[in-house]
């Protein structure tokens, strides 16, 4: 990985140089607008609307348009003028328990990495917020925009998540919230048995992105010369006239999934216990060599 951004941890009178990296990646698959008859790439020119002229990078500049229509042109010198006390540094605000923060204000993640020199005060703070069971809530400025963000330890490294602001969380507006929507008790049993029967440990490895692995196999068929069979459509989804009915039909698939995939999982757990019971055997066999 290559860091992004060089600053500080700043914990009361404690600095701790630290570099900054993407912590995520999107693994979407890239495409080129293209002419569909020759593959050809499609360019942009950047042309002004006032003078129909091309427009090199270094006569653009960012522009704010009023409700009149006329534009208020900003330039590089006026963005440096910006207030931004926390340039550099990453300020620790307060400590607070995570569940307090809604996941709905996390924006992007990133570790922090400390400097050679920085090691200890940064071990120092991961295991003090560890041990805490808390997060800190800090303000950090990344890209000419100053963020909220918390500092939480996983994995062994510190991760920031840039926070949106308060303003900036949409209330939701929507009809049925003033509607008065009656929900039987028995279906509220129905639903929470249901929810009780599909309940499990997370794991994020039993998951894959099903989409882009057909993409790709589209993508190499195309190169391979290959036919490409079209998927069938699926049925689109209707309300269900009996809810309980579904819910009821929902529980019984739920129990019917477990108990096939419970053979699965115990014969899957079987083939690791066989394999550690190898293992020794087999440095044995490296030692006596």
């Amino acid at each position: 990985m290559r860091s992004i951004w060089k600053g500080a941890i700043s914990f009361g009178l404690v600095t701790i140089p630290v570099k900054l990296y993407s912590a995520t990646e999107q693994k979407d698959v890239s495409f080129h607008q293209v002419h569909r008859e020759d593959g050809g790439r499609i360019r942009y020119k950047r042309v002004c609307t006032v003078d129909g002229e091309e427009v090199p990078y270094s006569d653009i500049a960012k522009g704010y348009e009023l409700a009149s229509g006329e534009m208020v042109v900003l330039t590089d010198d006026d963005f440096e003028g910006l207030p931004l006390t926390t340039s550099r540094r990453i300020d620790v605000l307060q400590f607070a328990p995570a569940e307090q923060i809604d996941p709905i204000y996390f924006a992007k993640s990133y570790y922090l990495e400390p400097d050679a020199q920085g090691a200890k005060p940064y071990v120092l703070l991961r295991n003090a917020l560890e041990s805490s069971g808390q997060v800190a809530v800090v303000k950090v400025a990344l890209r000419q925009r100053e963020s909220l963000a918390t500092l939480r330890v996983r994995d062994g490294v510190f991760v920031l998540e840039t926070m949106l602001w308060p303003d900036e969380i949409r209330k939701p507006d929507f009809a049925f919230l003033d509607e008065d929507i009656e929900v039987r008790a028995q279906e509220l049993k129905m639903a929470e048995s249901l929810i009780a029967t599909m309940e499990s440990d997370f794991d994020a490895s039993e998951y894959h992105d099903a989409y882009r692995e057909a993409l790709e196999q589209v993508i190499e068929a195309k190169v391979a010369g290959k036919e490409v069979i079209a998927p069938r459509e699926e049925e689109e989804a209707r309300p269900a006239v009996d809810l309980m009915a579904a819910l009821r039909a929902s529980v019984e698939a739920a129990k019917r999934e477990r108990e096939a995939g419970a053979p699965a999982k115990a014969k899957k757990a079987a083939g690791k216990s066989k394999d550690e019971e190898k293992a020794p055997a087999k440095r044995k066999a490296r030692k006596s060599a």
